[in-house]
């Protein structure tokens, strides 16, 4: 019973429940369309979105308090993201004056003839984004290396672009310092590494594909146009000024090793960063104490000569992730407002209460996520927003919360890109060079994982169930850990899972 003189809470109209949505919209059009540069941040239109959020929360019955509990507690959830994001920016930089990076644009670009750039320039580029843990820095560094390359080997700069965004996103999902990884995982209540494997098995078999499709498209490139030059003004510019000697990518196989020994993301980050740190020292030279601070803290000053490749390294710095800090502190809250007014209660409750098959979870969760990007301007709102709408769903159905966090992951991030107007399309765009609608249909990891995963979905395969149960591509059922998940939903997801198979609609784990 409420208080008397407190107003009743109840859900916006769906006109009501739109409008912080339209105006985060419109607001994005006017930034990345008609502000002519004077300002090009999404910032700006999120706060005004968070505040007609919260006008339409006051006009439903809460009060400010309401909506800033909303805000905070989805905030709360991000909070371990966010101070790996900060660490990752010190990561980036130890990478560079460690030479780890640019001994990976040096020995990747011997590797590399007309033919297999695309294959072998993914993989590399996977490479880096697992290392960083960032899309971003792996197109921001590495990839406008390929970008460049791609131009003298005469390929075409929009198929460039998607092998580029391809293999990025492939290494920014798969690493644990990634901070669309840390918040998939932290508002789906599961473990990091749960996570990880999770992602697996989707991304895993859509990379390869993508593969064997850039192997065949590059065997096809007319060779008459390549110019070696510019690989080789690269090589020169990198060897003169770092020394490059096989060990200097030791780093990298670190991060493998924190893969694989499950280390908690935060701590994991801090091992990396020490160890490029001490490679940097030892192998570079040249760097006090003091002067470690400052890179790591502002990012590296690195003058090679070659205009190109100073740019290109020009990366990293804890005081350079701020903005994208600032950006996702603003989106979760923005997220968080509108799950407090009840806007996408409104907008998405009916699809979940009609959902009863996990294939159509699976699709419903994607299509939530997408709007969330293409609506909200950006992933981290494709991520934030339908988790809590879908986590009692998944538990439901008996489900893994690996499972949630991997199905916001194949759509969210990897289709944040694909429109121009959301943070990750802007950046990707002024990177390459390009607009996300010429280079997207080239991505084929980002195009096709959504695809690959509601198709295994519908045909009951490839399903991480609650007790640890995953049953593969094949249909057999095998038991596995079970991931992590709060231990109340925990328990209700394998009592419903008991139910469910007891009643033939859940696989029983082979003998």
């Amino acid at each position: 019973m409420k208080n008397e003189g407190q107003k009743a809470v109840r859900l916006p109209s769906f006109i009501g429940a739109f409008l912080p949505i339209i105006t985060m919209v419109c607001l994005m059009v006017y930034v990345f369309n008609f502000s002519d540069g004077v300002y090009d941040g999404a910032h700006m239109p999120l706060v005004i979105a968070i505040v007609v959020a919260c006008g339409v929360g006051a006009a439903c019955g809460h009060s400010f308090s309401d909506m800033l509990e909303g805000m905070i507690e989805r905030l709360t959830a991000t909070l371990e993201a966010i101070l790996i994001l900060l660490t990752v920016g010190l990561l980036i930089s130890s990478f560079m004056i460690s030479g780890t990076i640019p001994a990976v644009i040096y020995y990747g670009l011997k590797l590399l003839t007309p033919q297999t750039f695309l294959p072998v320039g993914c993989i590399l580029i996977a490479i880096v984004g697992l290392a960083c843990g960032s899309s971003w820095t792996a197109t921001g560094t590495i990839g406008i290396a390929f970008m460049t390359i791609g131009v003298g080997l005469g390929i075409s700069p929009a198929l460039t672009a998607g092998m580029v965004i391809s293999g990025a996103y492939v290494g920014d999902k798969f690493s644990p310092l990634s901070d669309t990884t840390n918040l998939a995982a932290g508002v789906s209540n599961t473990g990091l590494f749960d996570h990880v494997t999770a992602m697996v098995s989707t991304t895993g078999p859509v990379f390869l594909i993508s593969l064997i499709i850039y192997a065949i498209l590059g065997s096809r490139i007319n060779v008459v146009n390549y110019d070696s030059t510019i690989a080789q003004g690269i090589e020169e510019a990198l060897a003169a000024n770092f020394n490059l000697n096989p060990l200097v990518l030791l780093p990298i196989v670190v991060i493998v090793v924190v893969c694989i020994l499950r280390v908690p993301g935060l701590p994991g980050v801090l091992i990396s960063v020490a160890t490029g740190v001490l490679f940097a020292v030892i192998f570079q030279g040249g760097y006090n104490l003091a002067e470690l601070f400052g890179v790591l803290h502002y990012g590296p000053e690195i003058e090679t000569g070659n205009e190109f490749v100073d740019a290109a390294l020009a990366k990293g710095g804890m005081d350079n992730q701020m903005w994208t800090i600032n950006l996702i502190l603003l989106a979760v809250s923005f997220g968080g407002a509108l799950e407090k007014c009840g806007s996408v209660e409104r907008i998405f409750g009916n699809i979940k209460h009609k959902i009863n098959s996990v294939g159509g979870l699976v699709f419903a969760t994607m299509l939530t996520s997408i709007f969330c990007d293409a609506a909200m301007c950006d992933q981290f709102l494709g991520i934030g927003v339908p988790a809590p709408l879908y986590d009692d769903k998944y538990d439901e159905l008996g489900l893994a919360r690996n499972m949630l966090s991997r199905t916001l992951e194949d759509a969210g991030t990897l289709w944040a890109c694909m429109f121009p107007w959301t943070a990750c399309g802007a950046y990707q765009s002024g990177v390459l060079g390009m607009n996300p609608f010429v280079y997207f249909p080239f991505a084929f990891v980002n195009l096709l994982n959504p695809i690959y995963a509601c198709i295994t979905a519908f045909a009951g395969r490839n399903i991480f169930w609650a007790d640890g149960a995953y049953t593969n591509v094949f249909g057999k059922t095998v038991m596995k850990k079970a991931a992590a998940a709060p231990e109340e939903a925990h328990e209700y997801a394998v009592s419903q899972l008991e139910k469910l198979r007891a009643e033939g609609k859940a696989p029983k784990v082979a003998a």
